[in-house]
């Protein structure tokens, strides 16, 4: 049962990781981190806390922002 809600979330939570790491590295607030997306706090919020997975658009946007590169992996 754990192990497979798990499985479900380790994509939001891998995401979510990855972002705070970053902007922490960058050393911004959400709030600033929103400034620079043109978007909301609440919606910096709700992905750092795996709530909802970002769009593809979203996570381009949220690498040229921090000045990073994204990328996929399938494994």
């Amino acid at each position: 049962e754990v192990r497979k809600a798990w499985k479900e979330t380790r994509l939001e939570y891998e995401i979510a990781r990855a972002l705070i790491l970053a902007r922490v590295k960058k050393r911004l607030t959400q709030v600033q981190l929103a400034k620079k997306l043109k978007t909301r706090q609440s919606v910096i919020s709700r992905v750092e806390s795996g709530k909802s997975t970002p769009s593809l658009s979203f996570l381009k946007r949220l690498a040229s922002v921090l000045g990073l590169s994204l990328s996929v992996q399938f494994k």
